[in-house]
């Protein structure tokens, strides 16, 4: 017997993504700063966790993390610093001469994000997070630009995100001339 029984084993596994396909592809999420904007503000910040997800699920298959991306999404007021610091370290692969600030935007987004539980004007600041996901976006399509060029860019409007401006933007028309209408706000 010649085998060497400390040896990685040869065997092609199926399951896993080969890293040639990984690099080929963006390392993040690709999409454009205006459709994130209003995607954020029209599905009354889901988009936001939708964000995360697929940026938790690229760096998962890009660094083989186990990860799992709906739970770092779900609970993005705790992952949303660490998906930043990731998306700032990779700058030092890339050599941008821009500097992502993780830190002042994840407290940014946080603080922002916490304020839905405030009374009834000042819950509206809330609708302002996505602001602080734009630098990072931004930072994010010229890091995948320099990665793969030939990404797509998601910078177009498909079926299902028409369906969710025109519901989420008529609710949240609804909701800001209930609010005020409202004799009490």
């Amino acid at each position: 017997m010649n085998t060497n029984p400390y040896a990685p084993p040869i065997a092609v596994v199926d399951d896993i993504t080969p890293l040639e396909e990984v690099a080929a592809e963006s390392p993040f999420f690709a999409v454009s700063v205006a459709k994130l904007a209003v995607m954020s503000v029209c599905t009354l910040s889901l988009y936001e966790v939708y964000w995360f997800y697929k940026n938790w699920q690229r760096i998962a298959e890009r660094e083989r993390l186990s990860a799992w991306p709906l739970a770092r999404a779900i609970f993005l007021v705790f992952y949303c610093y660490p998906c930043f610091a990731r998306i700032r370290d990779e700058e030092a692969v890339s050599q941008l001469d821009s500097r992502l600030y993780a830190l002042p935007l994840a407290i940014g987004f946080n603080a922002s994000s916490l304020t839905w539980r405030l009374p009834t004007p000042w819950d509206w600041i809330s609708l302002s997070s996505f602001l602080f996901l734009l630098p990072v976006q931004s930072h994010v399509n010229r890091l995948n630009a320099l990665a793969s060029p030939s990404h797509d860019r998601n910078s177009r409007f498909s079926g299902w995100n028409w369906a969710a401006v025109v519901i989420g933007g008529g609710l949240l028309l609804l909701a800001l001339v209930g609010t005020l209408l409202d004799p009490q706000a």
